[in-house]
């Protein structure tokens, strides 16, 4: 059986990234949709139009869809129109990345070149694990989590949905992160965070 044709939504910057790790692991990725056809054409991809017009007419099961957009919720709102239309969303895993073969891991995540994921991981749907970022034994990421290219979260770190971890940021063992957070890149975590902040600097505090 032939394999499906992908759609790439949002084909742009962080599309880039997911658009090339999909082709290396060898995802038959065919298509991109945006608002607007896009000038710059990296991957020589098919343009079919914006998924959020009434006339889109690629939702049948010929289909199916991997997220290119880096926002968290506006990633999550489009995740949550291809599945009322009953679209498949897939992970997109690049081959150079090292993952536990003990993790537990949704649908629409990207784990991009050069992620290590160690043992007992939670990981939910629509996650960005961003280049080099290093997830230690028994995090848990909920839906929509962004760790951002070099982040290390160590062992037992539980970050809350739609939450952003900075470049190079740091977390301490066992650290609690609530839901839409910001921690700013190179940031130093040894406290528990509560919903809703944003959180800069080493040491730590909020703006």
């Amino acid at each position: 059986m032939l394999d499906k044709k992908l759609i790439l939504v949002g084909y742009s910057g962080h599309g880039f990234v997911v658009a090339e790790a999909a082709i290396c692991s060898g995802l038959n990725l065919k298509f991109y949709s945006e608002m607007v056809e896009i000038k710059s054409n990296p991957f020589d991809l098919g343009y079919l139009g914006f998924e959020g017009d009434s006339n889109f007419k690629y939702w049948n099961s010929e289909f199916e869809f991997i997220l290119g957009i880096g926002n968290n919720k506006l990633r999550q709102q489009i995740a949550n129109l291809i599945l009322t239309k009953n679209g498949k969303i897939l992970n997109v895993i690049h081959p150079t990345a090292s993952i536990s073969q003990k993790i537990d891991i949704g649908f629409g995540n990207l784990i991009a070149r050069n992620v290590a994921i160690n043992p007992l991981v939670s990981i939910g749907n629509f996650c960005i694990l961003n280049t080099g970022c290093i997830i230690e034994h028994e995090c848990q990421l909920a839906n929509g989590v962004h760790i951002a290219p070099g982040a290390v979260l160590a062992g037992n770190v539980k970050i809350g949905e739609n939450t952003f971890v900075g470049a190079n940021a740091v977390i301490k063992q066992g650290i609690k992160i609530g839901k839409d957070v910001i921690i700013g890149a190179g940031s130093v975590i040894i406290k528990d965070i509560s919903d809703n902040k944003k959180i800069v600097g080493n040491p730590s505090r909020e703006i």
